[in-house]
């Protein structure tokens, strides 16, 4: 079992005990951590929703994330990936959430945000947490990079859910 597939068990089973479902937002990774998620048996027990939304249009139109934010902070951000989190919960209902958003390459970099620049937000309730990665690698290897970030930052999240024994 590779690295991303025992983090998405391991955030599957966490999940279950506390009997809670997770939704995804993704855009740079293109659908790759609901991808992950899925590979589990029995995730649908756990998994809620994926939404790719690699357009702003589709951002805006599936999420609610403001337009204006486009124009004023551009797509990756993180307001805007704060944005994508609340939005995947409200029309999934469900407890937990991750949204990513970044420039994963070849092209599309700039001085403020080069190629691997991603902004992560986790999402339980109304607590959100978000956070600005800078990956190395080509295209694939930012992507890949970003689904384990995601699972892992997702399973640290819902650890402080649990309650604790004693």
């Amino acid at each position: 079992m590779d690295e991303i597939t025992r983090l998405a068990a391991t955030l599957g089973e966490h999940l279950q005990s506390i009997n809670a479902q997770v939704t995804t937002a993704e855009s740079c990774t293109g659908g790759g951590i609901a991808e992950a998620i899925t590979r589990i048996p029995g995730s649908s027990a756990w998994f809620e929703a994926g939404y790719v939304t690699y357009s702003n249009h589709q951002k805006n139109l599936q999420l609610q994330v403001p337009a204006e934010l486009f124009a004023r902070v551009g797509a990756v951000s993180e307001e805007v990936v704060r944005a994508m989190v609340s939005g995947a919960q409200r029309h999934s209902g469900a407890r937990f959430a991750v949204a990513v958003s970044g420039v994963a390459g070849p092209d599309g970099g700039s001085i403020e945000k080069p190629v691997g620049t991603v902004w992560l937000c986790w999402g339980v309730g109304e607590k959100l947490i978000s956070r600005r990665e800078q990956f190395a690698g080509d295209r694939d290897e930012v992507r890949r990079q970003t689904v384990k970030a995601a699972l892992e930052g997702l399973i640290q999240l819902v650890d402080a859910e649990i309650p604790t024994q004693g």
